[in-house]
């Protein structure tokens, strides 16, 4: 207790210092505190838009800065990520996971949506899932990456693609008809509508339902035998196929080249694209392949293994909620449990707009679903903003502090996308769509503490800080059961175990100088701490007083 006592004034200290300050501030790790993907810290962010760590791939493949508002690539690269690892930014947040956008290479030109030229900046359009793009790094880059986070203890999400390949250009050709459909347009009135079809003009879809075996397509030998790799590509697949039994049919060769960065790199978790876009099977499919892999490369690297959690998969089902519980609608009368097909996790969209609501009637109501309801023994990931949704909880920032509240305190897994931590606007002049939601990394901001009208930059970069911290260090507060203590000042309590392990915490949601009871949580001579500001006092008659104010005290030892 005394060492966690010790790491937590730490990192509370940490939050405070300069961003760019080089060097873990938990680097001999002596909190023993285990992982859950109940109560994973989850970081999301768009690569391109993050940080630039390498200006000299700025402009790969003969791509112009000549797109719409937001719409063009920026410069963010794998690199820059690792720099901010390396500086331990991810880790003064408490974050336990880092998920970037899909790294694969994308298509060359830029297609006209619209909205004005655009680029395949976010990672979504791909065209060769076997390497990554020039643009984001090489996959010595990305192998380093993954490396530095997991000397820290941070877990990596690979953003996963089967669904579609990118637009077709000028300079990027269709995948053969034999690999994708190019119609019709999806209508969501059921099953059939909503995953034999395309998600937008010009979005070839992959025809995964098919088992009937293709060859490879033209474009990827020509481009495989120029780059001087072709036949180590054609033996690694020759390989897949002999070992699996599979036919030669466009999802497997997809699922083989996915897996791939798992058993070379050590992915720990796949967050799945359009999930509910694909026959459902297909995701178990993924699972099963990637579990062996990640198996293979722990038995390969045992000095490089965080610790016995077992690969994890979370999907995008876009407009799930925790109130669906197991079964997702289709439209029609079909529903898809996406939990039976390798799936932990699902995206909660509904979290953005429950951030309004009352807190306890949120946060109670999610516990029941967890432990109690459909959803026992899995997890929902809950999130406030996100790179395609475009009613995000506070666009402005106007209530970040309170947004920041709400997530971090919220049971279930949690996401941070890219910004929340720093108010990042999603309102930006001139851009249009989801291009709004995907500006540049307001770095600017927390190096200069912006004042923001209710607060400053620094001031809710602080409040993740002391939340995340928080939470990483408390699996209850994510994983454990909800109960509310006192409605004014509005106090509930988490628990949690698991086989041995027992853990705590008492949350209280308003300022107040009153003495807490914990009488039936801790024992009399216990300390017990305020992660919020750092202050530890002693129970005593079943109570706690800190001296220090504060808008919320979190407690635990």
């Amino acid at each position: 207790m005394k060492l966690k006592m010790i790491l937590m004034l730490a990192l509370l200290m940490a939050c405070q210092t300069n961003e760019q300050k080089k060097g873990s501030v938990n680097a001999d790790k002596p909190d023993k505190t285990p992982f859950y993907w109940e109560n994973a810290n989850v970081y999301f962010l768009l690569t391109d838009r993050f940080h630039n760590g390498n200006p000299e791939n700025d402009f790969s493949y003969g791509r112009k800065k000549n797109g719409a508002v937001l719409r063009s690539f920026e410069g963010g690269d794998i690199a820059g990520i690792t720099e901010k690892i390396e500086s331990g930014y991810f880790e003064k947040m408490g974050i336990d996971a880092i998920w970037f956008s899909p790294p694969f290479e994308q298509i060359h030109h830029f297609t006209d949506e619209g909205t004005g030229n655009t680029y395949a900046y976010h990672g979504y359009w791909p065209k060769d899932w076997t390497t990554t793009d020039n643009n984001f790094g090489t996959m010595a880059e990305l192998k380093n990456m993954v490396n530095k986070a997991h000397e820290k203890g941070i877990r990596v999400i690979l953003d996963v693609i089967i669904n579609h390949t990118g637009p077709v250009t000028e300079n990027d050709p269709q995948y053969p008809d034999s690999w994708v459909r190019t119609g019709p347009p999806c209508t969501y009135q059921d099953f059939e509508t909503t995953v034999s079809c395309t998600l937008v003009e010009n979005l070839p879809d992959i025809r995964t339902e098919s088992n009937e075996a293709v060859a490879l397509p033209k474009l990827l030998l020509e481009k495989w035998e120029k780059e001087g790799r072709k036949e180590k590509e054609l033996e690694e697949l020759d390989a897949f196929f002999d070992r699996t039994g599979y036919p030669r049919a466009p999802r497997f060769y997809i699922i083989k080249w996915l897996v791939d960065f798992v058993r070379e790199l050590g992915i720990d978790a796949f967050r799945v694209d359009t999930a509910k876009h694909t026959e459902p099977y297909v995701w178990g499919e993924l699972y099963r392949e990637a579990v062996i892999a990640f198996e293979a490369w722990k038995k390969e690297n045992p000095d490089k293994v965080i610790d016995d959690t077992p690969f994890f998969m979370v999907g995008e089902v876009y407009n799930y909620s925790i109130g669906h519980g197991l079964e997702f609608p289709m439209g029609g009368d079909s529903t898809v449990n996406f939990y039976d097909e390798g799936f932990k996790s699902l995206i909660n969209f509904s979290f953005k707009s429950d951030a309004s609501r009352n807190p306890e009637e949120v946060f109670s109501s999610y516990s029941k679903m967890l432990h109690m309801g459909e959803l026992q023994n899995l997890s929902v990931m809950n999130y406030i903003s996100s790179h395609d949704d475009g009613g995000p909880f506070d666009p402005d920032r106007e209530n970040a502090l309170h947004g920041g509240t709400m997530l971090l305190l919220a049971p279930g897994a949690v996401q941070i996308y890219y910004g929340d931590e720093t108010a990042r606007k999603l309102v930006v002049e001139g851009a249009n769509g989801d291009a709004n939601l995907r500006s540049n990394m307001n770095w600017y901001d927390l190096e200069n503490d912006t004042d923001l009208g209710k607060y400053t930059t620094k001031q809710v970069f602080d409040h993740y800080c002391k939340l995340g911290q928080f939470r990483k260090y408390h699996p209850a507060v994510g994983a454990g059961q909800h109960k509310m203590i006192n409605q004014k000042p509005y106090i509930f309590a988490r628990t949690f175990t698991d086989d041995d392990y027992t853990d705590k915490v008492i949350v209280v949601m308003e300022e107040t100088q009153e003495a807490t009871d914990v009488s039936d949580y801790f024992a009399d001579g216990q300390i017990l701490t305020n992660y919020y500001t750092g202050e530890s006092v002693e129970v005593g008659n079943g109570k706690v007083k800190f001296e220090q104010t504060s808008p919320l005290q979190l407690i635990g030892l």
